[in-house]
């Protein structure tokens, strides 16, 4: 596995995911995480109902817990600007 590739931005805003990475991946579409500093590029599943299902234990993890824990990264990353 590579560190990286680099991909050229067009004036509209579209970059092309290198042919390995879409074999690979064999996703349609993507998710891109803002990091504030960086990007994280994630192929999505065509079915993320069935392939989130059973990801979260019941009781286990909330939403209320995801977010705080978002919230308190993303404070993190901005205090250390």
């Amino acid at each position: 596995m590579t560190l990286g590739t680099q991909a050229k931005v067009t004036s509209s805003g579209q970059i092309s995911l290198p042919a390995a990475l879409r074999r690979r991946w064999g996703a349609a579409r993507v998710l891109v995480i803002d990091r504030g500093d960086y990007a994280i590029v994630r192929p999505m599943p065509e079915d993320i109902v069935g392939f989130l299902r059973g990801s979260i234990t019941p009781g286990e993890t909330t939403l209320a817990d995801i977010r705080a824990e978002e919230r308190a990264d993303e404070s993190r990353r901005e205090e250390s600007r």
